[in-house]
């Protein structure tokens, strides 16, 4: 039986995060560009942000409504849809199988690299965990 739990993975790393993003909450562009940056995303073309907002909305993975009770210029607040959160989903189950592969794969390095860093650490546990022998 073929495994297919791979195969939904989203070509655009940044869809995923967006999504979770506004998973919680709505918010503006500016504001969804700082939360991603504040989850590791270390440069970020803002064109590029907003371009895959335009292109999730026509998707129909996120929504949007202009925001104008703040004064200064209306601010379009996004939003996920049902169908968004049904996208997220496939994507944090593909995440899943990815990091059960990339725990394979460093645990592999790690031993064929780093071989006896294993023994040592199980030397140390049995040596802490052995009982010890009183007089009685």
């Amino acid at each position: 039986m073929k495994d297919d739990s791979g195969s939904h993975a989203p070509k655009n790393f940044l869809v995923p995060f967006v999504l979770l993003c506004l998973k919680d909450w709505n918010m503006h562009g500016y504001r969804l560009i700082q939360t991603l940056i504040d989850m590791g995303f270390s440069t970020i073309d803002q064109g590029n942000v907003y371009r895959t907002l335009r292109k999730l909305e026509k998707e129909n993975l996120i929504s949007s409504t202009w925001d104008t009770s703040e004064g200064g210029p209306a601010k379009r607040i996004y939003s996920i849809t049902e169908y968004g959160e049904q996208y997220l989903s496939a994507c944090a189950g593909s995440f899943a199988h990815y990091q059960k592969m990339l725990g394979t794969f460093f645990n592999m390095y790690t031993n064929a690299f780093f071989p006896f860093t294993n023994i040592q650490d199980s030397n140390k546990t049995t040596q802490t965990t052995k009982p010890s022998h009183s007089a009685e």
